[in-house]
């Protein structure tokens, strides 16, 4: 009797095994297809999506209209010292303005959009914060980035604040803190 109680044991443990196994890989099949877009669904959508990059490339009129610069910001810049409070303009696709460092500036988001972020995105809702002030300084971005508006503010009041900063650096000023990953 002991060897058909181990095969009825294994018997009813595999349905349960085997409903787990499929239930992970639906989730993860699931998940796979809300985190991608397709290049086609990216096009028809205007072809302004991480998998299209030639949206980035697009300020010479071949966009949303003739002549129309899709990647066109402007950037005040408060409290930071260092001769680096203003407000500043930036072209991107050719790389110009009265930025400090045009050519970085936009290398540094064209980076970023490629790889996927939207790079003006505000900190997610709920994240834990190291309690540490990186300073007074603020920031306001406006414009137009890949054919879409921006308008975004930021700060240096916590652990989140200064991490989003530097990762914009050197569209935004260098104001010390240690090298971004």
């Amino acid at each position: 009797m002991p060897g058909n109680a181990t095969r009825t044991s294994r018997t009813t443990a595999r349905p349960g095994l085997r409903r787990l196994a499929v239930g992970a890989a639906a989730s993860v099949a699931a998940f796979g297809a809300l985190a991608t877009v397709s290049p086609t669904a990216s096009a028809q959508a205007g072809g302004a999506g991480p998998l299209s990059p030639a949206w980035l490339d697009a300020d010479r009129g071949q966009g949303r209209g003739k002549g129309q610069n899709r990647n066109h910001l402007i950037v005040t810049v408060r409290n930071a010292g260092g001769g680096t409070n203003g407000t500043y303009e930036l072209y991107c696709t050719p790389d110009r303005g009265s930025h400090p460092d045009p050519r970085a500036a936009c290398a540094a988001l064209k980076r970023d959009s490629r790889a996927g972020a939207d790079v003006f995105a505000p900190a997610p809702e709920g994240n834990f914060c190291t309690m540490q002030y990186g300073g007074p300084a603020t920031a306001h971005v406006t414009g137009t980035w890949a054919g879409r508006p921006v308008d975004a503010t930021y700060d240096r009041r916590d652990g989140c604040g200064i991490d989003r900063w530097d990762r914009l650096v050197p569209l935004l000023p260098d104001m010390g803190t240690e090298k971004r990953s």
